[in-house]
């Protein structure tokens, strides 16, 4: 029979229909069907949001002064390419979407939202849509980038545009043109952990819920991943003007949070001094926990570096517009 770890410690318990929970409290455990429909009212706001986005970057296409202009100046048209500009609104809400869902696991991991308003198991909840709802986003994003490769690639016969769109955004390594060699395969990196990062937590009593638990920790890529893409291949932080620092300078509160979350995590077995199985493995154990709060203070260190000094990897806008070519919507 499979078994369940409580959350602070190693022994286990048969698996039920119910969690027990720290205190002796009892409740449904959480399945994937519940948290769907959890998910709707979130994800219709995340739609509305989405909506609002798309018409900030039309109505700024249409003025000419979107950075996206700046950077490409064949896509001065907002209504030809509509369906780019939806592929950037589900791109930025996404990332607010996995912004939000980071920011509420590393407080549900960490020291404890023990002051704030609201109960934990609602913040737990919070916590599972707000990832369902970014890993919806996060297709959609890919989705509508492959729709306009689609309409773009009129040189080609129907079934060779299809693949064309799905290769250059489904198939890492595929796409070859700019800053997209690297950029693509980041967010296609982040969109393919996200699944199973994501989905793995509704079969933790199969997979055991201390395998979870270690798999789970690397959620946190996803997001790195979804900045690193995002900074690199956004034209609207494309400069290094006030909205690539802003991006820049919202990474901190997670960063901090992080450090906070490895510095005093909720469960003891994941302490600095927690026991090991042995000698050699205390000790392997202290060196790793150890390891990961000084990488965590030195991206704290990092961010404020970058801010501080405007060295943030933003290019100068040009004088001039740049003689660009449209392939694929990327500049070289």
């Amino acid at each position: 029979m499979q078994r369940e770890v409580t959350p602070d410690h190693e022994d286990a318990r048969p698996v039920a229909a119910v969690e027990e929970r720290p205190g002796g409290r009892v409740r449904p455990r959480a399945d994937l069907r519940t948290d769907l429909r959890a998910a709707l009212p979130d994800a219709a706001a995340a739609v509305g949001v989405t909506l609002a986005v798309f018409v900030f970057l039309y109505v700024r296409m249409r003025s000419g002064a979107s950075a996206t202009v700046a950077v490409m100046p064949f896509m001065d048209d907002p209504d030809t390419f509509w369906m780019y500009l939806l592929s950037q609104a589900f791109g930025w809400s996404g990332l607010l979407w996995a912004y939000g869902t980071v920011m509420l696991g590393l407080l549900l991991s960490g020291p404890g939202p023990g002051r704030l308003p609201v109960s934990r198991p609602r913040l737990e909840r919070w916590h599972r849509t707000t990832s369902l709802t970014t890993m919806a986003l996060m297709f959609a994003h890919a989705l509508m980038f492959a729709a306009e490769l689609v309409r773009y690639e009129v040189a080609l016969p129907w079934a060779s545009r299809l693949w064309s769109a799905f290769a250059d955004t489904f198939v890492p390594g595929w796409y070859d043109s700019g800053t997209g060699r690297l950029a693509i395969p980041l967010g296609q990196g982040a969109l393919y952990l996200a699944v199973p990062l994501g989905l793995l937590f509704y079969v933790r009593h199969r997979i055991g819920a201390g395998t979870w638990r270690r798999v789970h920790r690397f959620v946190i890529l996803v997001y790195v991943l979804s900045v690193w893409h995002t900074l690199l291949y956004g034209t609207n932080v494309w400069y290094g003007e006030w909205p690539r620092t802003a991006l820049w300078l919202l990474q901190l509160p997670v960063a901090v949070l992080l450090v906070l979350r490895l510095v005093r995590p909720a469960r003891r077995s994941e302490r600095l001094g927690a026991p090991g199985g042995g000698r050699g493995a205390a000790v392997a154990g202290w060196t790793a926990r150890a390891a990961g709060r000084l990488a965590a203070v030195a991206v704290v260190v990092g961010l404020l570096a970058v801010v501080l000094s405007g060295h943030d990897g933003g290019r100068p806008r040009p004088a001039a517009p740049p003689a660009t070519t449209p392939h694929h919507h990327e500049p070289e």
